[in-house]
């Protein structure tokens, strides 16, 4: 009876624990995926201990990313009708026009801090297309799906430029914008003249297990969880996210770049990637650059290489 009664306590505080864990991990996942109101990103705060196990029972906030400056240079403002309504800035280019790139912000961005990266394109004649994706600036909801449903988005803004009669068509994304340029690429056939990726993840699961990472939380078994309930709250299969495997259906010319210190993307990921890529391929990597802060750490070798492939392909 002893024994009868110590194996039943067990039970019972195995299955309060799973479901204490899963309700833990389905509120990271949530807010994972949906912007806030307001707050502070949390990586940007000096988490002390107690913080950081409060988190561990509350999730991270992540605050509606918004545009914070506009375009020096003349432009319009138009809507997108994808998933849901995207904003776009059209800058047009002065001189005779190559053709047109479309640029797609990361995770937790707004086209605003597309601006800069588009004087290269301006510069060199190309019209730019910038972006809001879902739940970003100007554009419609609050969730985010990390390059997922985004894809959708990359697909119509494409069209949307095609079917203007532009015959030379560039995709930028950085982050998760690469990965969602990826993916359409992968799931629309879209046929671009080429396309400049940075950073992009290997996995869903990867870059879930590098943001455990930054907060010096361990990965296991939280990161799978994570994964599990993303995309089960969000209607997709987070493991079967994998732009590894998209990049075997690229064909046309790409430019991978990667920031040798990048904590958040590792370079085995950045090279698996570079294998399956099929088509013209360059893979450029910043030795001082982190993620996504090429421009910060190395301004001119980062134009002159952007340049270089625009102006050979």
């Amino acid at each position: 009876m002893v024994l009868k009664k110590i194996f039943r306590k067990g039970l019972w505080t195995l299955a309060i624990l799973f479901v204490a864990v899963n309700a833990i991990t389905a509120i990271h996942a949530y807010k994972f995926t949906h912007f806030s109101n307001g707050g502070i990103r949390t990586e940007r705060i000096n988490l002390s201990f107690l913080n950081k196990i409060k988190l561990l029972f509350t999730g991270v906030d992540n605050p509606r990313p918004v545009n914070t400056v506009k375009p020096s240079r003349a432009y319009t403002t138009g809507i997108i009708n994808s998933n849901v309504k995207i904003e776009c800035w059209h800058i047009p280019a002065q001189s005779p026009t190559k053709g047109t790139v479309i640029l797609f912000h990361g995770y937790t961005s707004n086209k605003s801090e597309l601006i800069e990266r588009s004087e290269v394109f301006l510069k060199n004649g190309f019209n730019c297309l910038l972006v809001d994706f879902m739940g970003s600036g100007g554009s419609e909801g609050d969730q985010t799906t990390i390059g997922f449903m985004e894809a959708q988005e990359v697909r119509d803004c494409y069209n949307f430029i095609d079917q203007s009669g532009e015959q030379h068509i560039y995709l930028f994304g950085s982050s998760m914008g690469a990965v969602a340029v990826m993916k359409a690429i992968n799931d629309y056939k879209l046929q671009p003249q080429g396309i400049i990726i940075e950073c992009p993840f290997g996995t869903m699961y990867e870059t879930v297990c590098a943001r455990f990472r930054m907060l010096n939380i361990p990965s296991f078994p939280l990161a799978s969880l994570l994964v599990f309930w993303g995309g089960t709250e969000n209607g997709f299969n987070g493991f079967s996210f994998n732009p590894v495997a998209y990049a075997r259906n690229i064909n046309c010319p790409v430019l991978l770049q990667y920031g040798e210190k990048d904590e958040r993307v590792t370079r085995s990921e950045i090279d698996a990637v570079f294998r399956n890529l099929h088509g013209p391929k360059t893979l450029i990597t910043y030795p001082q650059a982190g993620h996504d802060d090429y421009l910060k750490k190395s301004r001119a070798e980062w134009e002159q290489n952007v340049t270089k492939f625009i102006l050979i392909h």
